[in-house]
């Protein structure tokens, strides 16, 4: 499974899932318009943060309970048409831990046992793979990551990175992530990184706000299907009746 082998978008139906900070809504469009405007997209960041609390068990019994705060800088990319998720990352930090940890969900049916890769691609590398041209094996670092856990939105890998990813993340084009379907064939999920500096070192998005945008776009996703399955049966025509 080599990165370099890969050229260019290879997932076609995917839409961008823009999250909008500030508190404007979660926008979502047709693959093809999507497509058209990806140049000045605006950040698909977002980053997100809580203090749950946390409870774990005393040597002699009993347990005690903690509060720490975890915040994700995460993307999120949706299929326009169906609202599936087609693939997520993100940047985790929890209170008291000094490495963050990248973590990335990619649909059902990819192969588990290899694995999934991904490399933080410059600018300029970015570039080149939009024009499908190569980007040699020896220009990336590429990171191998673990599935660790699968549910019906998708499976999930994570591991912890240090700053220097982070920081080539920031300063980079894009994050491609390369996983292996059940038939062993390459699928490539890219993922701008627009927005990734600012979203990570700027203030959470309010939990609520995010959560209203969120279901306000999947509420507009499944009447854009109600539209299309409407049209579909008044497209209907039932075939003639034969002549004897």
């Amino acid at each position: 499974m080599r990165l370099s082998e890969v050229r260019g978008y290879g997932y076609h139906l995917t839409v961008a899932f823009a999250a909008l900070v500030g508190g404007s809504f979660l926008t979502v469009g047709t693959a093809d318009a999507q497509k058209k405007k990806a140049a000045g997209q605006q950040s698909a960041w977002v980053k997100l943060c809580e203090r749950p609390t946390l409870k774990q068990a005393k040597k002699g019994g009993g347990e005690t309970s903690t509060q720490k705060q975890i915040c994700l800088t995460h993307h999120e990319r949706l299929d326009g048409n169906t609202g599936m998720v087609i693939v997520s990352a993100a940047i985790r930090r929890v209170e008291g831990q000094k490495e963050p940890s990248l973590l990335v969900m990619v649909p059902l049916g990819m192969a588990l046992p290899p694995g999934m890769k991904a490399a933080v691609y410059t600018k300029g590398q970015w570039a080149r793979a939009q024009k499908k041209k190569k980007v040699a094996d020896k220009e990336l670092k590429p990171i191998a990551l673990k599935y660790s856990l699968c549910h019906p939105a998708g499976c999930t890998a994570e591991i912890k990175v240090n700053e220097d990813v982070v920081k080539s993340m920031k300063t980079g084009g894009g994050l491609m992530v390369l996983a292996l379907n059940a038939t062993g064939s390459p699928v490539a999920f890219p993922i701008p990184l627009t927005g990734f500096t600012k979203a990570h070192d700027g203030k959470p998005v309010d939990n609520k706000v995010y959560s209203s945008a969120r279901a306000n776009l999947m509420s507009q996703i499944r009447q854009r299907m109600k539209a299309r399955i409407a049209k579909r049966a008044t497209g209907v025509q039932l075939p003639e009746p034969k002549k004897n």
